[in-house]
């Protein structure tokens, strides 16, 4: 759980690779792509552009590189062929390997200019995540950092998906510890320097509940409500924590 310095150096490494996927994409999602062309496209700059693998594919027998949940899918939609329209929100969720460790991160996109409502759930979700990295820190509990986001949450009156965690990454994509959403301050595991993890809060518009379609992959919510999700891999540092996945321009 807790690495070493040379593992650390080789996660620096993955992460950095895995917030180019996303960056690159800022000029590539538009209107009237499919979610299949992200996949493809990611595929291909992970593999020509970085020399990596893409860490999901054949995961669980999982047969694509990335995750493309839109709108009302919560987490691990499948990409397909449907063409992307204004207004919609995606979360694309991409794992990178490179030298036998992994980097995980996944950032939501507006395609187009989408409501005021499906802004604010994006931008909340988004903060909840900040809010969790800023106590991330020797000495935390992992129950703090549930307690930060499932605060912010529900104060902008949405809601915090329970059956899907943040979880240790290395040299595997999930190792432990599992890292809730929700919980209660001071409660769990307490933080080391040397541990790394992801914190990826998906976050409803509507009530919590959650189903899986049946591809057997893809969760949306129950009352077809808007969901939102951001995702960073994170090493406990002495004094706090590095986000491994920052990508460039990102102010947390």
């Amino acid at each position: 759980m807790v690495k070493t310095a040379v593992e650390i150096e080789k996660m620096r490494h993955a992460g950095r690779l895995t917030a180019k996927v996303l960056e690159a994409l800022d000029d590539f999602i538009r209107p009237g792509i499919s979610t299949l062309d992200i996949d493809q496209f990611c595929e291909r700059y992970i593999i020509d552009t970085l020399a990596a693998r893409p860490a999901s594919k054949g995961q669980y027998d999982y047969p694509y590189s990335i995750n493309t949940s839109i709108n009302h899918v919560v987490c691990h939609g499948m990409p397909n062929d449907k063409l992307l329209k204004k207004g919609d929100i995606v979360n694309v969720d991409v794992t990178v390997e490179k030298n036998g460790f992994i980097g995980d991160s996944s950032k939501m996109f507006c395609v187009g200019d989408v409501s005021s409502s499906a802004q604010r759930l994006v931008n909340v979700a988004q903060q909840c995540l900040y809010n969790a990295i800023r106590i991330v820190r020797p000495g935390a509990t992992l129950g703090d950092i549930g307690h930060a986001i499932q605060t912010h949450a529900e104060k902008n009156y949405y809601s915090v998906v329970r059956e899907y965690t943040g979880h240790g990454i290395g040299r595997q994509m999930h190792e432990q510890p599992q890292v809730m959403h929700y919980g209660v301050a001071g409660t769990g595991m307490v933080l080391e320097a040397g541990m790394t993890f992801t914190i990826e809060p998906m976050i409803n518009q509507g009530k919590r509940f959650v189903k899986t379609l049946g591809d057997g992959w893809s969760v949306v919510t129950k009352d077809r409500r808007l969901s939102a999700q951001w995702e960073h891999t994170l090493l406990v540092t002495e004094g706090g924590c590095d986000i491994l996945t920052l990508r460039e321009g990102e102010c947390p």
